[in-house]
């Protein structure tokens, strides 16, 4: 039943795939849970889209593809029971992401509708009812184990159960917190990047300069010199600046923006395209130099910073809240991110970050430090060594609160499983015969409707 825990995930990638699957007259329901049906083409669209995605397929990909797909639908009756709500505004927001990720798979809307046949529009209906369902069992299998707590006794019990050659054999980590401030530049600095940028806009308004190829000359946006100040944006995704948005969804096609600025700098925009809340735009990113004065204004506020921390009357956590510039941190409370969770290897930090921390031992922070980030804007920073582990097997002594999330996960995943057990008898049942040598299946097949 482990196999049930995974949900059964909404394998959407596949677009082309599917596109192909409408020219079959025919399709066979091969799964009945309650009123939900299971189609052959759903088991079959999912294993060839784990192929297409890289991923190793095992021999018994169908029935492993199907005991996730009956879960899902019991998961989903049980929410309906339930009445467990789920927001509109979510399920539009996963299938504007998935949307997205297919205009970037295929490099154009246009490219994308050709080679599925559909439009946007149609897509999205097409992935509607998956993405509903899928957000349903998460919402179902989240309230099965909403209870689910776990003791040290329990942590202790579950890691003394691992054979001692099974133990994770950790590299070198560190916790790494920074609080980052970035210097503002002169206004006659200020100026002379907005005077750049409107010169370049009555370029581009004249004709006598393409917009792309300003672009790949003079911005200073290093993710998209290359492609001509390129971007596909959405109207609803809050990864973009929200002045960068508002201004690029009042212009018409073709048309270019005033200049303008967000937290990344100044910014003229061209629209080049649009349909709905997605636009395909150009932009040229000018940030005003900064001067070694303006760095060391930022070295001095960190300077203090740092010593109310060294003296208490200041925390990091505080620290990050109240000063740090980086808008991620505020989420973390300043501390780096690494995979899912805090400790990171060295190879995971940028150069600049590893060597500053040789001098640092845990609870530390270091004197202000002037940096450049990986969008090429000077910044300062103090870094916050919060631990450094050597190189070790795991144990409760370094290692227990990964321990404890992979117990509790256990826990969880069996209190799902004592859930699919009690409920699979109360189910209306149908599995296709071709699935009756499916060993994982067993519960399921033995539960099957009578006098169908």
């Amino acid at each position: 039943m482990k196999n049930t825990l995974l949900l059964f995930a909404a394998l959407a990638a596949g677009l082309f795939l599917q596109a192909q699957t409408r020219k079959v007259v025919a399709d066979k329901i091969v799964g009945v849970v309650g009123d939900k049906i299971i189609l052959q083409s759903d088991i079959r669209n999912a294993i060839l889209d784990a192929q297409r995605q890289g991923q190793t397929v095992p021999e018994n990909a169908e029935c492993v593809i199907m005991e996730q797909a009956l879960a899902q639908k019991a998961l989903v009756l049980q929410a309906e029971k339930d009445s467990i709500p789920v927001s509109e505004e979510e399920i539009e927001a996963l299938l504007d992401n998935q949307v997205r990720g297919f205009v970037n798979m295929y490099g154009s809307k246009d490219a994308l509708e050709q080679i599925a046949g559909r439009t946007v529009y149609q897509i999205k209906e097409d992935f509607r009812i998956s993405f509903r369902e899928r957000k349903q069992a998460e919402l179902m299998r989240n309230k099965i184990v909403s209870n689910i707590k776990i003791t040290p006794t329990e942590v202790k019990a579950y890691y003394d159960q691992i054979p001692v050659d099974k133990l994770i054999f950790y590299e070198s980590e560190v916790e790494v917190g920074e609080v980052i401030v970035y210097p503002k530049a002169s206004r006659d600095l200020e100026l002379y990047a907005i005077e750049e940028l409107t010169d370049m806009k009555k370029q581009v308004e004249a004709g006598t300069k393409k917009f792309e190829t300003l672009a790949s000359l003079y911005t200073d946006d290093p993710g998209s010199k290359q492609t001509g100040g390129m971007y596909n944006i959405n109207r609803t995704e809050k990864t973009w600046d929200p002045a960068f948005i508002s201004n690029a969804f009042r212009l018409k096609e073709g048309q270019v923006s005033p200049v303008f600025k967000s937290k990344f700098g100044y910014h003229i925009i061209q629209m080049v395209s649009r349909a709905g809340d997605d636009a395909t735009v150009r932009h040229i990113l000018k940030i005003p130099t900064i001067t070694d004065t303006e760095v060391n204004l930022m070295i001095d506020k960190l300077d203090s910073i740092r010593t109310r921390i060294n003296s208490g009357s200041l925390s990091f956590g505080e620290a990050v809240a109240k000063y740090s510039d980086a808008d991620e941190s505020k989420f973390t409370g300043g501390m780096r991110q690494c995979g899912n969770g805090t400790y990171c290897t060295i190879d995971q930090l940028d150069k600049e970050l590893v060597v500053k921390l040789k001098d640092l031992q845990p609870g530390q922070i270091s004197a202000p430090i002037p940096f450049t980030d990986e969008r090429g804007k000077k910044a300062v920073r103090l870094i916050y060594l919060k631990s450094r582990s050597e190189p070790h097997r795991e144990n409760l002594k370094d290692d227990y609160n990964r321990v404890a999330d992979r117990a509790i996960e256990e826990k969880k995943n069996e209190a799902v499983e004592k859930w699919f057990n009690s409920k699979i008898p109360t189910f209306y049942l149908i599995i296709d015969p071709q699935f009756n040598s499916c060993q994982q299946l067993g519960t399921w097949i033995q539960n099957i409707t009578k006098n169908q």
